[in-house]
């Protein structure tokens, strides 16, 4: 009989995972939780963590961190009102926004693979460094740029678009997890990222460009951070550098309870994408039945602790 894989078994937990945090909401909050109206806040919300968690699953599985991700989803939210702001079209903000994304983490790269500098202390370093610049572009306070389609991609739908179901915004976000998991599993330069995390020395015997790869790695990581900026602007109307702090929290704790290792060489994207939903629902439920923020961070630091721990759980009993 055939065996089935350890991964499905983590996929399944994680559904029964959601479903169970669904129902228990629904229950405490039947009358605003199970409503579609609610499902739809739902899935605009996960959308921008899912989103920086495509990008953070890369870098995880690269067996790399990246702490900088909130710091560059401020940023390109910062660019993209300041493009707007000087009467560009909207597609060139939007340019911007996923460019200066890709240019910080084109810097994170850079700075890991030619300093050989980990890459915990090069972001924690990249993300002061690239909240500064987003200060520094929004002459410390918020940009508020005319309205553009920009503003629609995340916004609630109206009696006359019902028929998309969602928000372009999360349309977008599926169709590049689709893609990602596609890169991840079945491209060449998916299984040089898998190749790299699970032994980087091993890898570079191959004959596999380590450092090509990694920078590659980083550049998408602030791409997907570029384009949750996006989203973010979308949702707020406006370039606020301040916003997005502890994204890079979330982002990570999706990643790693999705089933990848803090130690490199397994994730998938269909784990990342649960991950985000429980994250958004157990933050949106626990709007709802009035914990106050306080009561939400020390949930989601227990989170985190937890999924490390059963990150370290699972690699003793592979061990």
């Amino acid at each position: 009989m055939k065996r089935v894989p350890r991964s499905v078994f983590n996929l399944v937990g994680l559904v029964v995972a959601l479903v169970v945090i669904f129902v228990v909401f629904s229950v405490l909050q039947p009358k605003s939780f199970p409503t579609v109206s609610n499902l739809e806040t739902l899935a605009r919300q996960s959308a921008i963590v899912a989103l920086v968690s495509l990008g953070m699953t890369y870098v995880i599985v690269n067996a790399g961190i990246d702490l900088s991700v909130g710091s560059t989803a401020a940023f390109s939210g910062v660019a993209i009102a300041w493009i707007l702001q000087r009467h560009y079209s909207p597609a060139l903000a939007l340019l911007g926004g996923v460019l200066a994304g890709a240019i910080a983490g084109l810097l994170n790269g850079l700075l890991i693979t030619r300093l050989k500098v980990g890459p915990f202390i090069v972001t924690l370093g990249t993300m002061l460094i690239i909240r500064g610049v987003a200060t520094g572009v929004a002459h410390e306070q918020t940009i508020n740029p005319p309205d553009s389609w920009l503003n629609n991609l995340l916004a609630v739908l109206g009696p006359d678009e019902k028929w998309k179901l969602l928000p372009i915004g999360v349309w977008l976000t599926i169709v590049l997890a689709v893609l990602a998991a596609l890169s991840l599993r079945y491209t060449r330069f998916g299984r040089h990222v898998i190749a790299i995390g699970s032994n980087e020395h091993a890898a570079r015997l191959c004959g596999v460009p380590v450092e090509r790869v990694t920078m590659l790695v980083y550049v998408i990581s602030g791409a997907f951070a570029g384009l949750a900026g996006l989203m973010l602007f979308s949702r707020l109307t406006v370039g606020d550098p301040t916003v997005a702090n502890g994204l890079e929290l979330d982002a990570i704790a999706a990643v790693v309870i999705g089933g990848a290792s803090l130690t490199g060489g397994e994730g998938s994207i269909l784990g990342t994408i649960l991950g985000a939903l429980i994250m958004a629902t157990l933050r949106a439920g626990a709007s709802q039945v009035g914990l106050d923020n306080w009561v939400q961070q020390i949930v989601t630091g227990v989170i985190i602790v937890l999924a490390v721990a059963l990150d370290k759980l699972r690699k003793k009993q592979i061990g």
